[in-house]
């Protein structure tokens, strides 16, 4: 698989890279980022995954996150992709809502029509994108780790949960924990996989833990003047969740932080500190 690159930039003395390739699990032009820090010619480096939300591409946490002098002094590689396929043949929301369809994949294989031939983000995101990275940049696969905020916070959990062996750690910002009992993930799960709710609780965090599924501990943020706290995000049905299943849970309140990168980049270079205890272990 080949990559073309779209720009590079020397940041903290490594480089911030943009690139496209043609994706065959979606179908269009897919353009992701890529951090690689200074390093030693030869050698393997531990990678994060960083799922973006509703509306985001590749760019904003690209741009407003913050990370970069973290994963620089951690020897931390970190790659963002975007959250939806793109183009002018592929079908959005009918009436261009923000939740839905363009910038708004919800990281799962779409199964209803029109949209099941192009959001297949999941199979991206898990499965041809890794790869991908793996043959162009000097990443260890055998330490990974996951993290994302909002939509992506709900990605980067599930992705956790169904594959406890290939991620060493997993944390979120803001998460969609429930999307099945939640305004946004009802739209999104039932649009792109069909009304029967059995297919929704394996792309639903906490259906998910209470299916059995387990991972080693979550590390998780929110700000308590997020606007949509009480009605799409719901912190305590993971909390409760966790405690239930055993399952290790640190879980932070944040206090007068919003929804938005001024809150993620403030925590981000704790969650890569996270990251990288467990990555380097």
């Amino acid at each position: 698989m080949t990559i073309q690159t779209v720009s590079t930039n020397k940041s903290y003395g490594g480089v911030q890279g943009v690139y496209r390739h043609a994706s065959q699990a979606t179908g269009t032009d897919m353009v992701f980022s890529v951090y690689v820090p200074p390093h030693a010619d030869g050698a393997k480096l531990p990678v994060v995954w960083y799922l973006s939300g509703l509306t985001c591409t590749h760019a904003n946490v690209t741009e407003k996150g913050e990370f970069r002098k973290a994963c620089a002094e951690l020897g931390l590689i970190f790659v963002a992709p975007d959250t939806s396929p793109r183009g002018p043949d592929v079908p959005g929301d009918a009436n261009n809502a923000y939740d839905f369809g363009l910038g708004a994949g919800f990281y799962v294989d779409a199964t209803q029509e029109p949209f099941a031939r192009n959001y297949r983000m999941w199979s991206y995101v898990t499965d041809e994108l890794p790869k991908l990275v793996a043959e162009n940049f000097p990443v260890d696969a055998k330490r990974q780790s996951v993290m994302g905020h909002s939509m992506g916070g709900h990605g980067a959990l599930t992705v956790a949960l169904r594959n406890p062996h290939r991620f060493r750690a997993a944390s979120a910002f803001a998460p969609i924990v429930a999307p099945s009992q939640v305004p946004w993930g009802i739209k999104a799960l039932t649009g792109y996989l069909g009304p029967n709710k059995d297919a929704w609780r394996n792309h639903d965090t906490v259906a998910l833990i209470e299916d059995g599924a387990k991972f080693s501990g979550f590390l998780v943020d929110y700000g308590d003047a997020d606007n949509f706290l009480k009605e799409q995000l719901k912190p305590e049905l993971l909390d409760a969740a966790c405690s239930k299943a055993n399952i290790p849970l640190t879980l932070r309140r944040q206090a007068g932080y919003d929804h938005s990168y001024y809150f993620i980049s403030t925590f981000m270079s704790d969650h890569l500190h996270w990251h990288a205890a467990r990555l380097t272990a």
